[in-house]
């Protein structure tokens, strides 16, 4: 656990680490998950907004934003916006989507392991299902915690390892590759210990709370897994690499639309979440 204040941005300059990054930047830009947030999960990004009441003027770094889901209600409350993610072409989903509001956003390509600013650069620094999936936690919630000013606000919402998409995750594991060195399970940040121990004493008044996102999008568990096998990057990656074996392939559909159905109540779902704010100490 990192309980001090690094001096500069968290690095890791490897050429593993450069090739693993753009991994994840292809794997996201795979399918169409701006589809994703359309249908299905947009709101959180501005549930994240609401709870840390981000004000006008106030100079917010939105990481790992995707397509803009926290910047632009954000940017909506007359704040000084930045947005950065590691895939450039959802950053254009966003870009275009804040110029027809005629809000003001700087958009970045940048890694939340190593953000391309000061230390106390912002007010605000927040991540909706965004920074959870950075592979090294601790480089990541180092690096939220160095560009935040004393007192700023700083949260985070990540989906949870017992909720909807993490048991998702778990599901798939078997037929992923395996995790690269050092990577840590990105439904770990869902879990409020954890999210503690990354930040330790560094961010004081942490209050976490479970929530559901309510999820009308599907009729069925094999629309469900039908949807993620061609819109959402995580799915994408996992079918690809088990492709060329048949009887896998069927049974990870078989898994994923069973799962789907496990959870469909009167065609609801329910997707838990875990909200974490607090302030930069």
């Amino acid at each position: 656990m990192s309980n001090t204040t690094p001096t500069g941005p968290a690095v890791t300059a490897t050429p593993e680490d450069r090739a693993l990054k753009a991994k994840h930047a292809a794997m996201w830009a795979s399918g169409s998950y701006p589809t994703v947030v359309e249908d299905v999960v947009g709101g959180l990004g501005g549930l994240l907004v609401e709870a840390l009441d981000v004000q006008p003027g106030e100079r917010v770094l939105d990481v790992a934003a995707g397509t803009g889901t926290s910047a632009i209600p954000a940017a909506r409350r007359g704040a000084d916006v930045v947005a950065t993610d590691l895939t450039p072409e959802l950053l254009d989903v966003g870009r275009a989507a804040a110029s027809a509001e005629h809000v003001d956003i700087t958009w970045q390509t940048a890694d939340a392991e190593s953000l391309p600013f000061a230390d106390f650069s912002f007010d605000v620094v927040l991540s909706a299902i965004g920074v959870m999936f950075a592979p090294h936690h601790q480089l990541a919630a180092d690096e939220l915690v160095r560009v935040a000013r004393p007192g700023a606000r700083i949260g985070v919402l990540s989906w949870t390892p017992n909720g909807f998409i993490g048991e998702m995750f778990s599901l798939m594991k078997p037929y992923a590759p395996p995790p690269p060195a050092g990577a840590s399970p990105a439904p770990l940040w869902g879990l409020a210990d954890h999210v503690r121990m990354l930040f330790g004493e560094r961010v004081t008044d942490l209050v976490a709370s479970q929530q559901t996102l309510r999820v009308e999008r599907f009729a069925k568990g094999a629309e469900f897994r039908d949807f993620f096998k061609a819109n959402y990057g995580p799915t994408i990656s996992v079918y690809r690499f088990i492709a060329d074996d048949a009887d896998k392939v069927a049974a990870l559909d078989a898994e994923l639309a069973a799962l789907g159905d496990r959870s469909l109540r009167d065609g609801v779902m329910g997707w838990e979440y875990l909200l974490v704010t607090g302030r930069r100490a």
